[in-house]
């Protein structure tokens, strides 16, 4: 017996209203990512050395080009495209697998950032964990290219489990009224790939919240320590803290929030036909990606100093057109 599924329409207001709010999204987005990464690919130009962070940073930074680029392109296939009769159909499926793949990379860096300000900014007591810290700040590059290798087996597997679906109910023969049965199939089939790619965020999930962790618990006894003598007008330590807990602290609430928006919105199309709902949802995670990239901007002095360059320069050239098209007229 076939079920039918009322299905929520958008109005055509609506719909321009949220793919002008995904272009500005996407601008915004390409915007601050890019300038992250053209700053450090152009320190690279000049010859000068990138530091560990720096190559996180650029790393990062392409990486989110990537999700806002295929956010986009999933704002306009719901928007124009999408049919609410058949909700999976190959084109967005395609591009929700390429997201969980963007995605899980982007986390891959950013525990790699994680482990990074640990090893630099915490000071251990027990020899091990010395070591341990030694090794990875030494080391760095050498974990990066394997964080990057897991990720492109992570990526092979996510594809092949794709393809070989698709492939699948492709090619598998089904009564021709049999409507429910197949669609039944592709859900199932669409939640065990969703579930099988998000199982290669698990390692990086556990190293970034370790890591993290290690980061308060050594802040915390860093602020009791100060309490047992003179506070300085300036504490470099605490700082560093501070400013690696807020890079970090912000990134896992955007993570948590793009991810619960990705996992809400696969119900509300595929079971609930809610396109309202799923408009909503990608418009949180278009946010994500931008919104940590302005707060890395913000604290990091290497690229606020080339903001602030490249926001003086506009200002120059603006003054210098304004005084071109006024000398004119004074003659």
């Amino acid at each position: 017996m076939l079920t039918l599924v009322p299905v929520l329409t958008v109005s055509y207001e609506a719909k321009i209203s949220f793919l002008l709010v995904s272009i500005l999204e996407f601008a915004v987005g390409i915007l601050v990512n890019a300038f992250i990464a053209l700053v450090n690919f152009w320190d690279m130009v000049k010859g000068r050395p990138l530091n560990n962070c720096d190559i996180v940073l650029l790393c990062l930074s392409t990486t989110r080009l990537f999700l806002q680029g295929l956010l986009l392109l999933d704002a306009i296939q719901l928007t124009c495209f999408q049919q609410m009769k058949d909700p999976l159909s190959h084109s967005y499926q395609a591009i929700l697998t390429l997201w969980m793949i963007a995605n899980q990379v982007s986390l891959w860096f950013a525990a790699c950032l994680s482990l990074l300000y640990c090893s630099r900014i915490v000071r251990f007591s027990h020899t091990s964990l010395l070591h341990l810290a030694s090794w990875v700040s030494r080391r760095f590059r050498q974990v990066l290219l394997g964080a990057l290798l897991f990720s492109c087996i992570c990526t092979v597997l996510c594809l092949w489990d794709f393809f070989s679906r698709s492939h699948f109910m492709g090619a598998s023969v089904l009564p021709v009224n049999d409507t429910e049965f197949s669609s039944q199939m592709a859900k199932l089939n669409f939640f065990y790939s969703f579930l099988f790619c998000n199982v290669g965020s698990i390692p990086p999930s556990l190293a970034f919240l370790v890591s993290s962790g290690v980061l308060f618990s050594s802040l915390g006894s860093h602020m009791r320590a100060m309490k047992s003598r003179t506070r300085d007008s300036r504490d470099p330590s605490l700082e560093a803290h501070i400013k690696a807990i807020i890079f970090l602290v912000s990134f896992l609430c955007f993570y948590v929030l793009s991810f619960f928006a990705a996992l809400v919105s696969t119900p509300l199309l595929v079971l609930w036909h809610n396109k309202g709902g799923v408009m909503i949802c990608i418009g949180m995670m278009a946010a994500c990606p931008s919104g940590h990239a302005a707060i890395l901007i913000a604290g990091n002095a290497k690229l606020r100093r080339a903001g602030e360059t490249m926001l003086f320069w506009f200002q120059s050239s603006q003054k210098v057109r304004k005084d071109q098209k006024v000398l004119p007229g004074t003659l």
